[in-house]
């Protein structure tokens, strides 16, 4: 995948680094960069009292020139790094947000999701929503004060045979023909003709090296630990830059109740996230 137009999400404040860090990503690979600026609206009172109406009504003014504000700063900042750009604001209910940011991904190859927006549970789940569900995107989340770069050297790919894995690789085969390194990571991998194959990592394997990926196949024992955890201290032993995986192989729902391997590296991030499904 050609990344050619990509898309920042960013709130309302605490976003320079965020847009900055964007904006370099475009740099390196020529591509345009689009920003979309999300004041997130508060619900509405509950009730009928005149008084608390008034306040609220008050509170979304304030905020709509708080958002114009956000998107001129923006609007500046990102003028001075030389990149083709545009910016847009919304002001986005709880309940239409993901739509709302999902629209805008519809036109963008990636979207970033920055270390501001990761502190923001809120937001940070309706651009994980509107991106992987409503527009079919992937992510790539950004966590700290992290340096991405979109050219990474070594790469950790997550792999469990699922069509998630899968198109994952696929939407990131660009940043894993440019790595030095592409490790298949595969936790307790059983061999399985209905499943994995005979030799569990082989298929993806042979897939990458046609388009001249550097490939290793790691299976790895969970020993009674999560996967997540397994993934993310693989990811330190093999200095990784970053991580690529498929996004929600079981119900979204089941995740968000009992937890799972998207949740937990959603959460707990420590590198460059790359995800699709």
């Amino acid at each position: 995948m050609s990344f050619k137009t990509i898309l920042t999400v960013i709130g309302v404040d605490n976003s320079d680094n965020d847009l900055q860090t964007a904006a370099d990503l475009c740099g390196q690979q020529g591509a345009h960069l689009s920003v979309l600026v999300v004041a997130m609206a508060p619900p509405p009172p509950i009730g009928e009292y005149v008084s608390a109406s008034t306040i609220w009504l008050e509170q979304r003014d304030r905020d709509r020139e708080t958002l114009e504000t956000a998107v001129e700063h923006a609007r500046q900042i990102v003028s001075r790094t030389g990149n083709s750009f545009d910016i847009d604001g919304i002001y986005a209910e709880a309940g239409t947000a993901d739509r709302e940011i999902g629209d805008r991904a519809l036109y963008a190859d990636l979207v970033l999701i920055g270390s501001s927006v990761l502190q923001h549970a809120d937001l940070k789940r309706q651009v994980i929503n509107g991106s992987l569900f409503q527009a079919m995107r992937p992510v790539m989340l950004i966590p700290g004060d992290k340096r991405p770069s979109l050219r990474p050297k070594t790469v950790l790919l997550a792999w469990d045979s699922r069509a998630e894995a899968a198109r994952a690789a696929r939407e990131a085969l660009e940043i894993m023909t440019t790595a030095a390194a592409v490790h298949v990571t595969l936790v307790d991998p059983e061999a399985s003709s209905a499943k994995s194959g005979e030799e569990p990592g082989a298929d993806v394997a042979a897939y990458l090296t046609r388009h001249g990926i550097n490939v290793t196949v790691d299976k790895l024992p969970s020993a009674g630990r999560p996967v997540a955890s397994v993934l993310q201290q693989h990811a330190v032993d093999i200095s990784a830059d970053m991580i690529v995986m498929g996004a929600y192989g079981h119900s979204r729902v089941r995740e968000l109740i009992f937890g799972g391997v998207t949740k937990t590296m959603l959460d707990d991030a420590a590198i460059p996230l790359f995800m699709a499904r």
